[in-house]
């Protein structure tokens, strides 16, 4: 017989979140979405709206919230630097006092509770590729320091309430995740490329474009998020989930360009401050430990996701 679970997904409008409520709801689980559609939307949840086991709350996670769960994923937090760096000190009230609110939810009714880290917390690496061990590299007072610090800090309050009042807790590391339902302006790379090559305008560069990144599709993502919490007690993470498979930039712009057959042009603009020049997640802890790693590559998970902006278009 299947368990049905009360599962409580913040930032469950969002991109990701939109994509979790979907799978939770799919394997009959009682789902709430938390939201307070910052960045989030209705149109990414809006066939969910019909189904008898999910419910929708606007609610800020700033304030506590009083429900009754069994699981927690914690995923409220604008994640590009257009919407964190719009007001960053609710960027970083996101981050840290939702950490506390969730926490203290989880704490009351004995729920497991994931969060939704982030490669950033390695900040502009001195390894390559990031391991889960490292540190971090990571500038305390700069224009992505909200979303940066905000994460590590959570990382930290997650760590002292399983330290101090045994909380099951999970923390995944998410490297760059591309697929539909991103928001169309959110200044990330693979929907500017996109937005930009449908629209026939010129594709916006940083620098020569040579910096890497490695895009993971979003269902391979889910499939992640899914294995760590399934896991026992004793894995807390922190664990990378992301794609090994790295890319500069502008090889990413020119097969967007041969997707959409677009007759854009390349044209560079100045690197912005704190930019990582790599990202590349070593997830050899997910595969040993969750026996998982993506399958979509990144010609099929981009076709995807020009698809869903087309529509939008």
């Amino acid at each position: 017989m299947h368990l049905r679970k009360r599962i409580l997904v913040t930032g469950g409008a969002g991109f990701l979140g939109s994509h979790l409520c979907k799978r939770l709801v799919g394997e009959g689980h009682d789902v709430v979405c938390v939201d307070n559609f910052f960045t989030g939307t209705k149109d990414n949840i809006i066939e969910l709206l019909e189904e008898s086991h999910f419910e929708l709350m606007r609610h800020d996670v700033t304030f506590p919230l009083y429900v009754e769960v069994d699981e927690i994923y914690n995923l409220a937090c604008p994640a590009s630097p257009i919407h964190y760096q719009h007001d960053p000190v609710q960027t970083t009230k996101t981050s840290v006092h939702g950490a506390i609110n969730m926490l203290g939810l989880a704490k009351r009714t004995g729920a497991k509770i994931f969060q939704a880290s982030t490669s950033e917390v390695y900040g502009d690496p001195q390894v390559h590729p990031q391991v889960e061990g490292y540190w971090g590299h990571v500038n305390p007072i700069g224009e992505r320091s909200c979303y940066d610090e905000g994460k590590r800090c959570a990382e930290t309050l997650f760590f002292d309430y399983h330290r101090q009042h045994a909380l099951q807790i999970k923390v995944a590391r998410i490297f760059n995740t591309y697929g539909p339902n991103m928001h169309p302006n959110d200044g990330r790379v693979v929907s500017n490329f996109i937005m930009q090559a449908l629209q026939g305008h010129p594709i916006t560069l940083f620098g020569d474009g040579s910096q890497t990144r490695s895009f993971c599709y979003v269902d391979d993502l889910i499939n992640g998020f899914k294995a760590l919490m399934e896991t026992g007690d004793d894995l807390t993470g922190p664990i990378n989930l992301g794609n090994p498979n790295e890319f500069t930039i502008k090889e990413l712009a020119e097969k967007v360009i041969e997707l959409t057959n677009s007759k854009s042009e390349l044209v560079s603009a100045p690197l912005p401050s704190d930019d990582p020049l790599q990202r590349q997640p070593n997830i050899e802890q997910a595969k040993a430990r969750l026996g998982w790693e993506p399958v979509i590559q990144l010609e099929e998970g981009l076709r995807k996701t020009i698809q869903y902006f087309e529509s939008l278009l």
